[in-house]
């Protein structure tokens, strides 16, 4: 159903319809499960047509995995140089830019548990490319080594399930505690890799 005539992405018109979209979708994602939303209720509350938020986005799937990717980037991939190589310090500061973002989207987003396993799917896959991409660095191989891939797919679900349980648990610790308390252990598990 996706329009054939796509918005320009740096318009600033598009730019507004697409937040005001989004913003209509985490409205009602304080209010209603996921399941039960519907096009019909993102577009009323944005003031759009329905051809509008089609042209934007293929259906509400769609426009969760861009909601998260965008979070993702502003609250991970922004606090980290995604041109350095794989270091303790890296580690540490992707340990805690993930605690922000688990912080923010159980704040952002009322009807967290509607969604939860998605938000967690989407933040692996994202996890785990931005850790091949500084693997490829560190380790000086090419993204197609199947090791690098296991390392990467490792250290993601690893990263990623430190910082939930952190989260879930009641946050006992700042993130800047937990991080230098588990990045000798990450790093200790990718040695091997700079050999």
């Amino acid at each position: 159903m996706a329009n054939v005539l796509s918005p320009n992405p740096s318009d600033p018109r598009a730019i507004r319809t697409r937040q005001l979209i989004l913003d209509a979708f985490i409205r009602q994602l304080n209010i209603k499960d996921f399941n039960t939303i519907t096009i019909s209720d993102i577009t009323s509350h944005a003031t759009i047509n329905r051809a509008t938020f089609y042209a934007h986005f293929q259906d509400k799937y769609a426009l969760l995995e861009a909601m998260l990717s965008d979070a993702f980037t502003t609250l991970v991939v922004h606090r980290l140089d995604t041109e350095a190589q794989l270091t303790e310090e890296t580690i540490r500061n992707l340990i805690a830019a993930l605690c922000a973002y688990h912080e923010s989207s159980q704040h952002c987003i009322k009807k967290y548990d509607s969604v939860a396993l998605m938000i967690e799917e989407n933040i692996k896959l994202q996890l785990e490319s931005l850790i091949l991409q500084l693997l490829t660095g560190t380790a000086g191989m090419t993204a197609q080594s199947k090791t690098l891939k296991s390392a990467a797919t490792m250290l993601s679900w690893s990263i990623y399930g430190i910082t939930y349980r952190w989260n879930r648990d009641g946050r006992t610790e700042a993130p800047e505690e937990l991080s230098k308390r588990i990045s000798p252990l990450i790093m200790d598990g990718i040695s091997p890799l700079h050999t």
